[in-house]
């Protein structure tokens, strides 16, 4: 006799599902997010492709997945369809591109999948997101190079060129760097042409993406300097018991015990 397999059992709690409700067995039919990844050999490339994923379908971004040489995959989240529309043009994104390497949509990932793989929502980290510097309503450039010195050089020239602000830098292996900035839309296409010239004095420039428009998924998304992370003021701690101290209590002298003056003394 084959033994029934539990994952066929209906999505309704008894009371003995109630009580077992943290086997990952019992509720894996009950989280319908599905999974869908997209993977290219560029950092602006997959900030790119994150973007035309976010803007195609209702799906929301988790995070990115760097292993090195330049291998970097966008994780997003939602329901089957929209996860298949968003990996969709988020393939046709980076063909275009030329840096597409693989994708993926995974319908009903297993509890266990997403405790193991950085591919869970716990890379959404709310504390974080409240304290980073708001950069809507700006455009974000992203210009990568093959070495550091030529980033480095590309950034100091677009700082000095335009009115931009330098956000962060990211490596990703291979020898791949990207230097991130914000501003206008103006100011961010003016620094990145400036950006690019001396960056190919120095050296090579692998990769350039402009966002006109980022979204706030997309935004939090990208890495942040710590400098311009936004200290949040910390709540008053008041103690929950205030102890009184004791006063030290000083001895007086036994007046009977005073040496006492007299006349014949005083004369």
């Amino acid at each position: 006799m084959v033994p029934q397999d539990p994952l066929r059992r209906r999505n309704t709690l008894s009371s003995t599902d109630a009580d077992n409700h943290s086997d990952p067995r019992r509720n894996y039919r009950l989280n319908p997010t599905s999974l869908g990844l997209v993977s290219t050999l560029s950092f602006p490339v997959i900030v790119s492709t994150a973007d035309a994923m976010l803007k195609s379908a209702g799906v929301t971004l988790v995070g990115y997945e760097k292993i090195g040489n330049g291998h970097c995959t966008a994780i997003v989240r939602g329901a089957i369809a929209e996860v298949r529309i968003a990996v969709q043009a988020g393939m046709e994104h980076a063909q275009k591109e030329g840096q597409f390497l693989s994708s993926l949509v995974i319908p009903r990932p297993f509890p266990n999948l997403e405790v193991i793989f950085p591919i869970g929502s716990h890379l959404l980290d709310p504390a974080q997101q409240n304290h980073r510097s708001r950069i809507s309503n700006q455009a974000i450039g992203l210009l990568e190079t093959r070495g550091f010195p030529p980033m480095v050089g590309a950034a100091d020239i677009m700082l000095k060129s335009a009115n931009v602000q330098l956000t962060a830098y990211e490596t990703i292996g291979a020898g791949l760097c990207t230097v991130i900035i914000q501003g206008r839309v103006a100011d961010v296409a003016m620094a990145l042409q400036v950006g690019i010239a001396e960056a190919n004095r120095i050296g090579e420039v692998t990769a350039v993406t402009v966002i006109p428009r980022p979204l706030e998924d997309l935004e939090q998304s990208l890495p942040l300097a710590s400098c311009l992370i936004e200290e949040q003021p910390q709540p008053l701690k008041l103690p929950i018991e205030v102890k009184e101290t004791q006063k030290e209590l000083v001895e007086l002298p036994d007046l009977g015990k005073l040496p006492t003056k007299t006349k014949d003394s005083s004369s």
